[in-house]
């Protein structure tokens, strides 16, 4: 999935920060709607990748029942605070 397709699916943009809480509550309800009916587990990755950027991914017991997948959130989530924490000292 690639992830501007993703915003444009569920928030109706690419440039999520044009839009009003209102219209980013809603489009995340959308998204995790779809989490939880997802049965494919690399969409339901890629969708709980971006849950967890927008704040709002389900704990990783909750989300996924095969220990490698929840290694590879782990991972993720790694990666994910690295590039921020890069971010913050550049």
């Amino acid at each position: 999935m690639d992830f501007d397709q993703l915003l444009v699916r569920f928030f109706g943009t690419e440039d999520i920060a044009t839009l009003s809480p209102e219209q980013l509550l809603a489009g995340v309800e959308r998204l995790r709607l779809q989490f939880g009916l997802e049965k494919d587990s690399g969409r339901r990755f890629a969708l709980w990748c971006l849950l967890f950027m927008l704040g709002a991914a389900p704990d990783l017991e909750e989300a996924f029942e095969d220990p490698e997948d929840r290694e590879a959130a782990r991972d993720f989530m790694d990666a994910a605070e690295r590039e921020l924490e890069d971010d913050d000292e550049g």
